[in-house]
């Protein structure tokens, strides 16, 4: 598939049938494609499969690594673990979710920005910890949080 380009529904049926057992399978692939389930693709696998609307969005909406609408460009990740807990992350989220206008597993509106809250970094020494795509920000202020912030703005 070249890069931009909509994979054809017909392509993930092909390659993993059209039964409801297929339901997993097929939504990870697209997910794994195009970062998130575009509804054209998910009404058009409804219609060319067995799998019901019902079945497909209870799917895509009970597990948390289906996401219905596209991330930001840059995925911003707060830890909220027990470490960074103690340590002031829920202040370091009101700060994050203040300065993009945005709650936990949104996106702003210019797409710039997706914010996720996670269980665990790894990274507990450097508490609280916040990581943007794969950079990882420790032992974070309320001011750092905005300085990082704007540097991706």
């Amino acid at each position: 598939m070249v890069k931009g380009e909509m994979n054809s529904v017909d392509n993930y049926i092909k390659d993993y049938g059209k039964d409801e057992a297929s339901t997993i399978p097929i939504l990870q692939a697209i997910q794994s494609d195009y970062g998130y389930l575009p509804e054209p693709m998910m009404l058009e696998l409804c219609e060319k499969t067995n799998i019901k609307k019902n079945r497909l969005y209870g799917v895509a909406t009970f597990y948390s690594q289906f996401k219905l609408k596209p991330k930001g460009k840059n995925i911003i990740k707060i830890c909220t673990g027990t470490a960074c807990h103690v340590k002031g992350a829920g202040k370091l989220l009101s700060v994050i979710q203040d300065v993009l206008a945005i709650g936990i597993d949104e996106t702003t509106e210019d797409g710039m920005f997706s914010l996720e809250s996670v269980a665990c970094l790894g990274c507990c020494s450097l508490a609280p910890v916040m990581m943007i795509n794969d950079k990882v920000f420790g032992k974070l202020t309320s001011m750092e949080v905005k300085r990082i912030i704007k540097t991706y703005v």
